[in-house]
């Protein structure tokens, strides 16, 4: 069994779109940040960062314990390759799924997370700072996401490996999803916004959206 230790509109998204994706069996686990149940006990020994997400595979017997997102993005992809949400090993297609997975999940998601969270980058008390923390954010994000549609708009497909469709496309609609609120968010680059449309048409993605019962806008 797969078990996927989540939150509603945190990091565990993108993990939640693809076990949709694959149609296999999985069991969601609540983890109610609200109530700090990230940092309690009983979670720390799945993932002693205290973070979102984890994943528990039992299929062949020993336990299996992932956490970060784009671990547990590969794990699901290479168990399930019959699914094609990764190119094939060894090619120059799987080489730059790697690049910009990668990227998604060393420099763009960090950029985007210091925006919601500009306190743990300041002393405790430093207002101001986190005030510039928030606004440079916003920023560096504005750059990233430009590159992000140069890629879109050099290929011409409607993902972001081109034609085809991979566990790389989620992870990039639930970033891009992060910045809805921005001052320039992801949908106001043509390519990205029209990305994000034809994501929001997935019957997986809007399985994961309705039971993680997330508000419009998506994007």
């Amino acid at each position: 069994m797969i078990e996927l230790y989540y939150y509603p509109s945190n990091a565990s998204f993108a993990p939640h779109v693809v076990l949709h994706e694959l149609g296999v069996p999985f069991q969601l686990q609540l983890v109610d940040r609200d109530k700090d149940e990230h940092k309690s006990a009983a979670f720390l020994k799945i993932n002693p960062n205290g973070l979102l997400p984890a994943l528990r595979d039992t299929r062949q017997g020993d336990e299996l314990v992932l956490f970060e997102t784009a671990a547990i993005l590969l794990h699901l992809a290479d168990t399930h390759p019959e699914a094609g949400l990764m190119p094939a090993l060894g090619t120059a297609e799987r080489a730059q799924a790697y690049k910009w997975l990668m990227w998604l999940t060393n420099t763009l998601q960090p950029t985007v997370i210091s925006y919601y969270y500009p306190d743990r980058f300041v002393a405790p008390g430093n207002t101001a700072g986190s005030a510039e923390v928030k606004q440079q954010a916003q920023v560096r994000a504005g750059a990233q996401l430009d590159l992000l549609a140069a890629e879109f708009d050099r290929h011409g497909g409607p993902f972001l490996l081109g034609e085809r469709y991979s566990v790389l496309d989620p992870f990039a609609f639930m970033l891009c999803r992060w910045t809805r609120n921005f001052a320039d968010p992801a949908r106001n680059r043509p390519s990205l916004g029209a990305f994000l449309e034809r994501m929001a048409q997935r019957p997986a993605l809007l399985r994961a959206i309705e039971t993680e019962q997330l508000p419009k806008p998506w994007f």
